[in-house]
């Protein structure tokens, strides 16, 4: 039986903080969902013209403060971005901590509201080195 990959589900706190994020890097709303029943809202959202490569975002209404604060037994997403250093400007320029910058213009880590780490890889050959990329240090964990 082959497999198909469907998505991949990552839970909220704060739906509103998260789906700016998540629109800041790029992807779009492809489908929600609110369970009156469950008390739930999922939003799927995908990069534009790849509906099949969703993340789908699950937002209890009731709050979910059993959510551990470090999100790292997840791992992470990945992207790959068409300009390494324009797109972690464009995060920064709006409030997101470049964790692991792309100082080999290649390969940078952010995260999001809920700390879900998102890595970001150069599409093609990686960049050559330029500042202020180049001498950033980390912050905090990737």
């Amino acid at each position: 039986m082959p497999l198909t990959y469907l998505h991949t589900m990552v839970r909220v706190k704060d739906l509103e903080k998260s789906m700016a994020f998540y629109k800041l890097l790029g992807l779009e709303e492809t489908r929600r969902m609110d369970n009156e029943n469950g008390r739930f809202t999922l939003i799927f959202l995908a990069p534009p013209g790849q509906p099949e490569c969703p993340v789908e975002l699950t937002y209890n209404w009731d709050g979910d403060d059993d959510l551990p604060s470090d999100s790292r037994h997840f791992g992470h997403l990945a992207y790959r971005v068409d300009n390494i250093y324009d797109t972690c400007q464009h995060l920064m320029d709006n409030g997101v901590t470049i964790n692991r910058p792309p100082r080999d213009g290649h390969m940078a880590f952010v995260r999001s509201p809920d700390n879900i780490s998102i890595e970001l890889l150069q599409a093609g050959d990686s960049l050559a080195p330029a500042e202020p990329w180049a001498s950033m240090g980390n912050t905090g964990h990737w």
